[in-house]
C-alpha cells in the first residue's frame, strides 16, 4: 500500500530535522514552497505539518511559519529542591539558585489569592471541599522564557496561625523555612508525577506550541500529624527534566573524581 502523501511530507521533513538540515530554532519552508516541492495541495502539506507538530518536533504561532522546536533543557534536582539541609536562610529562592547554578538567568512573576479548594486538593489536605485557602502562585522563567509554574495551596487554619502566608509578596527565606521557624516542620512529602497535554491556560502561560505535553509534579507536605500544603508544579515538557537521588550515592562521587 502506498504511503499517503501527507505522511511522505512528514517523513521527509522529520528526517531533515533529525539530520539538522533544519536545526533547532530554524524556520521550515513556507507552505507554498512545500506544495511545490512535494507537488501537493495546501491541505496535504498542512496535514503533514500538523503530524510533526503533534509529535512536538515543530511549533507555530499566529502569523509565523512553522519552526523547529528548541530544547534547551533545564535539569531540576528534586531531591535538593525543598531540602533545607542544602540551603541557608540567606540563600534565597531554591529555584533561582538552581537556575543561577546552571549559569542561566532566573525571573519570577508572583501573586497571592484567596481561593476555594478544588475537591482533589481538599482531599489531599484533609479538609472539606471548597474550604477557603491561600494560593501562592509564581510563573518562572529561565533566560526570559517561561519554564514552569508553581501553585501552592495552604489551608485557612494554617494561614490564620501563620499570617505571612497571605502576604502579597514573596517570603524571602521561603515558605518551608518560615513555617519550620514557627514550629511547623515538614518531615515528609507525598509526590505524584504525570504527563498530559496542556490546558489552554497552561499553553498561554508557558507559550507552548502544539503537540507539546506538560509534566505535572504534585507534592503534599506533611508534618508529624497532618498535611499542611499542596504544591503543583507544571513544567514545559520540552524544556525540563526532573532528577532525584535515592540511597547512598558515594560511588557516584568517586566515579566523577576518577574521570577528572
Amino acid at each position: 500500500m502506498n504511503t499517503p502523501l501527507y505522511l511522505q511530507v512528514a517523513d521527509a521533513l522529520r528526517a531533515e530535522i533529525n539530520d539538522r538540515t533544519f536545526p533547532p530554532g530554524a524556520d521550515l519552508p513556507s507552505e507554498r514552497e512545500l506544495m511545490d516541492r512535494f507537488d501537493a495541495s495546501r491541505n496535504t502539506v498542512r496535514s503533514g505539518l500538523k503530524k510533526l507538530a503533534s509529535e512536538g518536533l515543530i511549533t507555530s504561532s499566529q502569523g509565523r511559519s512553522y519552526r523547529v522546536v528548541e530544547r534547551q533543557v533545564f535539569i531540576l534536582n528534586t531531591s535538593r529542591f525543598e531540602n533545607l539541609q542544602f540551603s541557608s536562610p540567606e540563600a534565597g529562592d531554591a529555584y533561582d539558585n538552581e537556575v543561577l547554578h546552571a549559569g542561566r538567568v532566573p525571573k519570577q512573576e508572583f501573586r497571592v489569592q484567596l481561593v476555594e479548594l478544588p475537591d482533589e486538593i481538599a482531599e489531599r489536605l484533609q479538609v472539606e471541599p471548597r474550604s477557603p485557602a491561600v494560593l501562592r502562585f509564581c510563573l518562572r522563567y529561565v533566560d526570559d522564557t517561561p519554564w514552569s509554574t508553581q501553585a501552592t495551596y495552604y489551608p485557612q487554619w494554617l494561614v490564620d496561625a501563620h499570617p505571612r502566608l497571605a502576604e502579597p509578596r514573596d517570603i524571602e527565606e521561603g515558605t518551608t523555612r518560615y513555617l519550620a521557624s514557627r514550629g511547623v516542620e515538614q518531615i515528609g512529602t507525598l509526590n505524584d508525577v504525570e504527563a498530559r497535554m496542556p490546558s489552554p491556560v497552561e499553553s498561554r502561560e508557558l507559550r507552548m506550541g502544539t503537540g507539546v505535553p506538560v509534566l505535572i509534579w504534585t507534592r503534599t507536605g506533611y508534618t508529624s500529624d497532618r498535611p499542611v500544603r499542596c504544591t503543583i508544579s507544571t513544567f514545559h515538557g520540552n524544556l525540563n527534566r526532573l532528577t532525584w537521588e535515592q540511597g547512598d550515592l558515594r560511588a557516584l562521587g568517586q566515579a566523577e573524581e576518577t574521570l577528572r
